[in-house]
C-alpha cells in the first residue's frame, strides 16, 4: 500500500524535528516525537509512524558500520579502524564487529550503503570470474 503524500510530508516533518544540531538523529527526540505521534492519532497515523521509522532508520544505518572478518579484532586495529571511519563520516559513528571464517582472512567493512572489501573470499571470487 502506497503511503499518501500527506502522510510522507508529515513524517518527513517529524523527522527534521527529530535530528540534532550535526543533521543526526537524537535518540531522545525521536521518542517524543513518536509518542506524541502515537497520542495525538492524527489522520494517516500508521502511515506516518511507518514512514518515520523508516527514515530514522535509514538515517542511523548511514552512521553505523559493521567490520566482518575472519578472526576477532585486537583493540588497536578496531580503534585504527574506528578512527578513520569517524574521520571519513565527519562524526560519531557507531562500530559493530562479527567473526566469519568463510572470510579466510583480511576484512569487509560496511558503512551506510558502503562497502569495503579486502577478504581473501572476495579476491579469490575476482579471480574465478576473470577466469570464467
Amino acid at each position: 500500500m502506497q503511503i499518501p503524500k500527506e502522510a510522507r510530508r508529515k513524517a518527513r516533518e517529524l523527522f527534521d524535528a527529530a535530528l540534532d544540531a550535526t543533521g543526526r538523529p537524537d535518540a531522545t527526540k525521536t521518542l517524543s516525537v513518536a509518542d506524541l505521534l502515537v497520542k495525538a492519532a492524527p489522520r494517516h497515523a500508521l502511515q506516518i509512524l511507518k514512514e518515520y521509522t523508516r527514515l530514522i532508520r535509514l538515517a542511523t544505518v548511514k552512521h553505523h558500520a559493521v567490520i566482518e572478518s575472519a578472526t576477532p579484532l585486537d583493540g588497536v586495529t578496531r580503534a585504527a579502524i574506528l578512527k578513520s571511519l569517524q574521520e571519513r563520516d565527519g562524526g560519531e559513528v557507531t562500530l559493530e564487529s562479527r567473526v566469519d571464517p568463510s572470510l579466510i582472512g583480511g576484512a569487509r567493512i560496511r558503512l551506510g550503503s558502503e562497502v569495503w572489501d579486502a577478504t581473501v573470499q572476495a579476491r579469490i571470487q575476482n579471480l574465478t570470474a576473470i577466469i570464467s
